[in-house]
């Protein structure tokens, strides 16, 4: 049942219409940007993925090294140490490196169809060794403080949630990781609930559990508890493998309405719709049975890494959610959905 109704200009960025942000690389991936109004414009903080130019026998991607300088490592196609199967994160001799470096990247636009640089707004790059391998797939929390930046920080350690705060997107205070490995996918509620500050986030269980959506609180967004599961992947169903938070939840007359992604074991990414009590977040009211938004278009089932819709922002007008995602892991598109739409997909 997919209820989107997308953009007829997309995909509206792809990555020849930028430049490399870093020397010597070719943008690979355009991916998941975060969405905020400024200034009166609607502004993309977009996930860039590049590399080096590939060779034909050997693999080669960019890392920080211990000085914080981007070296890049490369290995022979034919070692037998390698595994390259997955186009995302490679192996080698029993350690995994991602095969690109990711880092965040400002555009602008009058129109939220037509996107461009403004060059006095610098791209936000990784720093320190919890973000040796980059940054991505960053959410914006507009807040009466300012902006609220949650994203994914990446090394050969860990995995885990960075936070980082704006009034300008000039100058930026770093929190560092606010929430430990291995965890991702965090949305920052816009507001209070009851006195305290709600994210949702995911951590990861191999052993017992899976990749399932948690609530937290915290009196100051930088120190976190309280925390309780409130999604958990579905057997049998399009979100059986994993499912994880998009944006900021929006606060509707019936509940918080969370847009989130979910996967099964094909790696086909949907996304689906949660509603949380006002009151207390933790209940979930209702959840949407089947996909709200399924990789129908070509853009969206060929790239990168195929089948794949996935975001993490969206302005709200009214009853319209103008939600902004990446397609194919390799462009980005735009989609319509009816607020009051989604609650009836719901009710049914």
């Amino acid at each position: 049942m997919d209820i989107a109704k997308r953009f007829t200009q997309n995909p509206l960025l792809k990555p020849a219409d930028l430049k490399a942000g870093i020397n010597g690389m070719e943008i690979t991936c355009l991916l998941n940007p975060g969405v905020f109004k400024f200034n009166g414009k609607t502004w993309l903080l977009l996930r860039v993925a590049e590399r080096p130019t590939q060779k034909d026998d050997v693999i080669s991607f960019p890392v920080y090294n211990k000085e914080g300088k981007i070296e890049v490592v490369s290995f022979g196609k034919d070692d037998p140490k390698l595994d390259a199967s997955d186009p995302r994160v490679i192996k080698y001799d029993g350690k995994n490196y991602l095969t690109t470096m990711s880092y965040l990247r400002l555009v602008s636009s009058e129109d939220g169809i037509h996107f461009k640089e403004e060059a006095e707004y610098p791209p936000i790059f990784g720093e320190g060794e919890l973000e040796a391998f980059g940054i991505e797939d960053c959410r914006v929390a507009t807040t009466e403080d300012g902006f609220f930046l949650t994203f994914t920080e990446v090394s050969s350690v860990a995995v885990g949630v960075g936070l980082i705060h704006t009034k300008d997107w000039k100058n930026y205070t770093r929190h560092g990781m606010i929430f430990p490995p291995h965890n991702k996918d965090c949305a920052l509620f816009e507001e209070k609930i009851g006195g305290k500050y709600f994210a949702l986030h995911r951590p990861s269980s191999p052993e017992l559990g899976g990749n399932y959506i948690w609530l937290s609180s915290s009196p100051d967004r930088l120190h976190w508890g309280g925390h309780k599961c409130i999604a958990t992947t579905r057997e049998g169903m399009w979100d059986c493998a994993r499912v994880g938070a998009g944006a900021a939840p929006i606060k509707t007359s019936e509940g918080w309405l969370e847009i989130y992604h979910g996967a099964d074991y094909n790696h086909r990414y949907c996304l689906g719709a949660l509603l949380l009590d006002l009151n207390d977040p933790s209940k979930v009211l209702a959840r949407s049975k089947e996909p709200i938004m399924e990789p129908i278009a070509e853009y969206e089932q060929t790239g990168f890494f195929g089948n794949v819709v996935f975001t993490n922002g969206h302005i709200v007008e009214g009853d319209t959610i103008k939600m902004y995602y990446g397609a194919s892991d390799e462009v980005i598109c735009g989609a319509e959905f009816s607020i009051s739409e989604i609650l009836k997909s719901l009710k049914q």
